[in-house]
């Protein structure tokens, strides 16, 4: 009798042979395998390099497009002799920073320093409370309202804010005639005029600034300093405002730099009536009072960076504090 040939197993019936663990009596069993490793393995060797880095290029290469190459522009300009001097066009000189910080341009530099830290002052006093009455406002209608309202008026400024006070507090403006404010010393082209002007637009913006850190505030923090007996005023003066500090500074900084650099509004509505350093630079670059000074134009630019760049200094340090409560 003739035996039949034992089939020679495949190479897939071995390999799957190979998997096979803990034969015997009972058979064997398959050792299970992990599926999600399989389908982590390829994600993970195809994942580049410094990805984060990768993903922030494009505002990096966005932010060095604007605000660097200017910077570098203005930096150049300032310590350069510009093309209509008499000799020496081109050349390295100091001259154009010492201008900035002397004579008009001087007054100019502090009446906008001043101006703007008094607006802003201004602005975070009055924008807090009136956030702090819309994060605790039950009316959600009114809440949403406000929050809109204020996003339009915050970006509302030029020459159309300009023409709306004129037409309502200037000389012949209806407020001013029909409660005769004339009479009584009022002039909206002056300091004060224009300082009401600014927190028409500075409010609202402290509003959107400081909401979110308002919202922040833990219930938690209050129901303790109830329950240990502290007043409204104590849970304000030792919790709520050391948190807040940070943000109410970074707020500031916001405003302050918002009115620093204004120039539409004060151009359209009080001109060269007060001396600020927007003014000065857009008279100097078209030639209005003195012809070749655009170079001088660039050194009060510089001159605004580094007031920009101190104030933003004060603030950055203080501001990673304040992430660390509120996170």
């Amino acid at each position: 009798m003739t035996t039949a040939p034992t089939p020679v197993p495949s190479s897939a019936a071995a390999d799957r042979d190979s998997t096979r663990v803990g034969g015997g009596a009972g058979g064997s069993r398959t050792a299970p395998k992990n599926p999600l490793a399989d389908r982590t393995a390829p994600r993970r060797r195809l994942r580049p390099a410094g990805g984060p880095w990768l993903a922030t290029l494009p505002l990096l290469v966005f932010f060095a497009i604007a605000f660097g190459l200017p910077a570098i522009a203005i930096a150049i300009g300032a310590f350069t002799l510009s093309p209509d001097a008499p000799s020496g066009a081109g050349s390295f000189t100091t001259s154009n920073m010492t201008a900035s910080v002397q004579g008009a341009y001087s007054t100019a530099l502090l009446g906008s320093i001043k101006l703007s830290a008094l607006t802003a002052l201004i602005g975070v006093l009055v924008g807090l409370p009136l956030a702090q009455a819309v994060v605790t406002s039950r009316f959600r209608m009114m809440r949403e309202a406000v929050l809109s309202a204020s996003g339009v008026l915050a970006n509302f400024g030029g020459v159309p804010l300009a023409f709306a006070f004129v037409a309502t507090l200037g000389n012949a403006g209806e407020l001013t005639k029909q409660f005769k404010l004339t009479s009584h010393g009022w002039s909206l082209y002056t300091f004060n005029g224009l300082t009401i002007v600014y927190l028409y637009f500075l409010i609202p913006l402290m509003i959107l600034t400081i909401t979110p850190a308002l919202e922040g505030l833990r219930v938690q923090w209050r129901e303790a300093a109830s329950n240990n007996g502290a007043t409204n005023w104590q849970y304000w003066r030792h919790v709520a405002l050391p948190i807040l500090l940070p943000s109410l500074l970074g707020g500031y900084v916001m405003l302050f730099g918002s009115a620093f650099a204004a120039y539409a509004t004060a151009a359209a509505m009080v001109g060269a009536s007060i001396p600020l350093i927007p003014l000065h630079i857009a008279d100097a670059l078209s030639g209005n009072v003195l012809v070749g000074q655009g170079n001088v134009a660039l050194a009060l630019s510089l001159d605004m960076i580094v007031v920009a760049a101190i104030v933003m200094a004060v603030y950055l340090p203080l501001q990673r504090r304040s992430a660390r409560w509120l996170s």
